[in-house]
């Protein structure tokens, strides 16, 4: 059997196989957006990164737009706090298992740097050893573990190791012998400014210890009487600040322990408020800065989530939409502090707020203190995303007219630059600009620039306000303060509530040449705009277009159409509505096509098509797809687009072919190989059947293939009630009646499996506003099993799909050949099946559900070029399966070329999600705030390319591992002294040159980096390309 499948298992010519390693390659190129599930920040003032560290184990470190370091912890465990080590380029994160890892940036090929684990520590995960709070000392060479149980362990960062020294809350205590009771746990820890001897351990029940480590002796002792949340230190080194879970705070002096040196001072009092999570006192010459979180009145604004900054007159409560996580303040003296002097003052000049939800970065040095413009780590879920959209290779008109329109509406950033840009990217300059719109549920689309890895905002456009009842405040989230106790000023972006579910964009269709952009949505609205330069006064056109016409046996049991602004409306520059279709029942758009150079657009449901003249600004053709039966029930869940299987079939023919012989099947396999296969679609000629259509079906292969086992499919009911959902619609300019003369042509595919086909006659250019444009039915399409028609593509006798609109005209493409010939490719959720134009014949057929049991989800026609020949490029169709497997096949011969798992089966909002640019890239949602971006392409491949430059000597040496010696010759005193003797034979972690890291930066030995590489996810990932027959 084996070598019967062997022999008759058709190949690839050698030839194909090297061209599919040009062309073909699967890559997960970089994540966009806001992680999910944020826990610790932490910020480098020295090299100027920023990191960030989630609940699903996650690290992520930013530099200047373009530097990114990814790293993914091995267990599954939260990394609950981050410290960096100042200007090594190196990092610790402690987990919720109570383990600790060391982290480093280091270089690897081609000067590219990655985020490597290097070196763990675990403790035990007991409550009175469970790891409360960390602290770095002064000069980072050790990291100071403060527990539950009262007790402080040390660290020592350079060989990664607990030192036997415990700072024992017994020990503490008896500085303490006013103190009968247990002080509680380690709450809070901080090193003091000047002497790395020096640090206060502030415990849970107010009890505060200033330690020196060199005397192992308590200094100080202090007693706030108030449960303690947080301390930190002023710059001065002889006071500090304290705050407390009734949300004061207090400031105290070191050189008097009995009482602070003023009284409490509760900001948001006298009623009781809540806890001061954490507090900050910088130094300014202008007056000192304190910033805390937390502290609202409890009954009042209880439910508020704030960080407050004060500043002499200056008072501030920053109102976030969901829960502060940290907050740390970038300073000029913490950047510019050296061994040999320090500044005087702190001088902070922004505040980094990490929340549930998003990042916000404050301007301190600006007045009013506005927040800056995030060139990354945008909230791109600020409301829900609803649909996504992308265009390649914008022209750069558009694209500068997209860019002055966003910062007609950022008047309200800072215009300092932005203060996080340590780093170095090594990316080349991007050739072509691409977008990424984004549709959201309250009715905006957000515009990106998705050239590089940054995924920058650029602009925003609001459809709410054509319609009436919009009810939202104006947008105040960076300006003045509100006149009221507390000073609110709400900052952020994110904001999960909309006014109106029916504003949601469900579709999006954009012709970057014309500049005209169609967004369909929830209620049926189907808005026609126009980019403009200047602000416009005008009334917007709106048309009603009844799908199911005047049937007296419908019903519509959804929601309302929005209602439309009436007279004039004022516009800002940017996108303008020009007309407004809406389509009745006003139903959520289920597929969205525009062809600028017709001035034609269509839109279907769940009840049907429209075709529509936006350049009269009137219908041309509607379409019922409602069965009759369905007329009086016709509220049709959006969600539910997949057909219906029957499970007990399913399950019957399984055991069925079970039960069968080997030898029985073996038969069946030779006797099937043999035989013609029947067609799958019926064409019809106005309402007459074509004859024949169905008789001659059989596939084309350049080579015999032994055909697999097929699985029995159920074909589904027309009463279903979901086959009248409209999945695609496509214009093309081919042969659709006859061989001698192409024509515009309207294709619509439906979820029963239909494909209906309308010749459309265009008035000449000089009539075109005059004259009315006319479409009629010229054929139909049936599939056998009435699988859902998810695609469409017309290709010429080159295998190369139409040109988009206009794309010839602006020498973006090249013209189609219109000798005839030409191919239509219809993609069902089952197979992909190729038919001759204009008879309809059966060309070839690929199967997937009856072969692998997949459905296929996402497509699109894709047009891969070659990494290395400039000249040589191919259409073939990409697509996405249930299980999540991304897969290529050629055109028109539909042979696999690439199948890589991509999702996972599980994760049905990423595959729901997922979209394909036309050049072999992907985007999908990882979760609600954040996309991956693939690629299918060797030739377009977007992936962060950067590095760190670290001053010379920054990385302490690495330690020599102990030697194995023979028991004779071993010396009982010394191991620990070999251990912690730094090795002069081999000296791994120099730098290579000044400025740059060597590849072998680590603290370790080589062949310990090497295995732990192997199992750390990183932000440069290996490309695999895996090849199918």
């Amino acid at each position: 059997m084996l070598k019967f499948l062997k022999k008759n298992h058709s190949k690839d010519s050698e030839e194909r196989e090297r061209l599919k390693k040009e062309l073909f390659g699967f890559t997960r190129c970089v994540d966009h957006g806001f992680p999910s599930q944020p826990r610790a920040l932490a910020y480098d003032p020295k090299l100027k990164l920023l990191a960030i560290g989630t609940k699903t184990g996650i690290l992520k470190i930013y530099g200047a737009p373009g530097v990114e370091f990814v790293g993914q912890q091995k267990k599954d465990v939260s990394i609950n706090q981050l410290f960096f080590l100042p200007e090594q380029g190196r990092l610790i994160t402690l987990c919720s298992d109570n383990s600790l890892h060391l982290w480093e940036i280091n270089e690897k090929k081609e000067g590219n740097a990655v985020l490597e684990e290097v070196k763990e520590i675990s403790m035990e995960c007991n409550k009175l050893k469970t790891i409360s709070t960390c602290s770095l000392t002064l000069n980072s060479d050790k990291l100071l573990i403060g527990t539950e149980g009262g007790n402080i362990h040390i660290l020592e960062v350079q060989t990664f190791t607990l030192l036997e020294q415990i700072i024992s809350q017994d020990v503490v205590m008896q500085s303490m012998p006013e103190v009968s009771s247990n002080p509680g746990a380690v709450e809070a820890i901080a090193v003091h400014p000047t002497n790395p001897d020096k640090f206060l351990i502030g415990f849970n029940r107010g009890y505060i210890v200033l330690w020196d480590n060199k005397t192992n002796n308590a200094d100080r002792t202090y007693n706030a009487s108030q449960q303690l949340e947080s301390l930190d230190w002023h710059r001065n080194g002889t006071d500090f600040i304290t705050a407390h879970a009734d949300g004061s705070y207090l400031k105290w002096s070191t050189e008097e322990s009995s009482s602070p040196k003023e009284s409490s001072t509760t900001p948001y009092g006298p009623f009781p408020c809540k806890a001061i999570s954490k507090i900050q006192w910088k130094s300014s010459k202008s007056g000192p800065f304190y910033i805390f979180s937390g502290g609202m009145p409890r009954a009042s604004y209880g439910d508020k989530h704030t960080v407050t900054v004060m500043q002499e007159e200056n008072h501030v409560v920053f109102d976030f939409t969901s829960k502060v996580i940290d907050f740390i303040t970038v300073s000029t003296a913490d950047e510019e502090d050296k061994e040999d002097g320090r500044q005087e003052y702190d001088e902070p000049h922004a505040l980094v707020v990490l929340v549930q939800e998003e990042i916000v970065v404050i301007d301190l040095d600006s007045p009013n203190w506005p927040a800056f413009k995030l060139p990354y780590l945008n909230s791109l879920h600020s409301s829900a995303i609803t649909c996504s959209y992308h265009v390649n290779n914008v022209p750069e008109q558009l694209w500068q007219k997209i860019i002055d329109a966003g910062e007609t509406q950022v008047g309200k950033f800072s215009h300092r630059t932005w203060p996080i840009d340590g780093g170095k990217t090594l990316a080349s300059e991007t050739l072509t600009r691409d977008l990424l719109l984004t549709g959201h549920e309250d009715g905006t689309i957000r515009f990106w620039d998705a050239s590089t890895t940054s995924l920058t905002f650029l602009y925003k456009l609001s459809t709410a306000n054509i319609f009436s009842g919009e009810t939202s405040p104006p947008d105040n989230s960076a300006g003045e303060a509100e006149e009221e106790w507390p000073p609110f000023k709400k900052v952020g972006s994110f904001d999960p509530y909309s006014d109106d579910p029916r504003w949601a964009i469900q579709k999006i269709a954009l012709c970057p040449l014309s500049e005209t952009l169609i967004a369909a949505g929830t209620a049926g609205q189907v808005i026609v705009l126009q980019m403009e330069r200047e602000q416009r006064e005008q009334e917007v056109t709106h048309v009603t277009i009844n799908i199911v016409g005047d049937s007296d046996n419908f019903v519509w049991k959804g929601h309302e159409a929005l209602a439309p602004q009436e007279g004039d409306l004022k516009f800002a520059p940017g996108f303008q509505p020009t007309c407004v279709m809406q389509l009745l029942p006003p139903a959520a758009c289920t597929s969205l096509a525009i062809n600028s150079e017709w001035q034609l657009g269509a839109a279907g449901t769940a009840h049907g098509f429209a075709l529509f003249d936006y350049c009269q600004k009137k219908g041309v053709l509607y379409r019922c797809t409602l069965n009759p039966n369905d007329m009086t029930n016709a509220v049709v869940n959006d969600s539910l687009l997949s057909r219906r299987i029957s499970f007990k079939k399913s399950l019957r023919e399984s055991f069925r072919r079970l039960r069968k012989s080997r030898a029985n099947r073996r038969e069946k396999m030779k006797k099937e190989k043999c035989e013609i296969e029947g067609g799958e679609a019926v064409s019809t000629e106005g309402t007459a059947p074509a004859e024949g259509a169905s008789a001659s079906a059989s596939p084309l292969s350049s080579s015999p293939e032994l055909k697999p086992m097929e699985r029995q499919v159920e074909a589904r009911s027309l009463d279903d009630s979901m086959a009248s959902i409209v999945r695609f619609l496509y214009f093309a300019d081919t042969f659709a009646i006859n061989n001698t003369s192409h024509q515009p042509t309207l294709w619509v595919g439906t979820n029963a499996g239909y494909v209906y086909i309308y010749t459309i006659t265009i008035p000449p250019s000089d009539k075109r506003a005059s004259e009315s444009v006319s479409s009629f039915l010229a054929k139909e399409i049936k599939l056998r099993h009435r699988a859902p028609v998810i695609s469409m593509a017309v290709i010429d006798k080159r295998a190369r799909v139409l040109p988009e609109p206009l794309e010839v005209l602006h020498e973006r493409a090249k013209a189609a050949d219109m000798s005839g010939e030409h191919q239509l490719v219809v993609c069902s959720e089952e197979q992909f099946k190729v038919f001759s134009l204009p008879n309809l014949k059966p060309v070839c057929k690929r199967k997937l559900t009856v072969i692998d049991g997949s459905m296929v989800r996402k497509v699109s026609f894709v047009n891969f070029r070659s990494r290395s020949d400039e000249n040589y490029s191919e259409f073939d169709i990409a697509c996405l399966t249930n299980l999540g497997e991304l897969r290529i096949y050629t055109l028109p011969s539909l042979r696999l070329q690439l199948a890589e798992n991509s999702i996972k089966k599980e994760d049905l909002n990423g595959i729901s999600s997922f979209i394909f640019t036309k050049n072999g890239q992907g985007f999908h949602l990882i979760c609600s705030s954040e996309f991956c971006r693939t690629s299918l392409s060797k030739r377009y491949v977007t992936q962060p390319n950067c590095t760190i430059e670290l001053a010379e000597g920054m990385r302490p040496e690495p330690v020599a591992e102990p030697e194995a010696l023979p028991e004779t010759e071993q010396q009982p005193a010394e191991p620990s002294e070999q251990v912690n003797a730094p090795s002069t034979e081999n000296p791994a972690n120099e730098l290579s040159e000044a400025g740059t890291l060597s590849p072998t930066a680590s603290p370790i030995t080589t062949e310990t980096v090497n295995v732990n590489a192997t199992t750390i996810t990183t932000t440069t990932i290996t490309t695999t390309t895996t090849t199918e027959d």
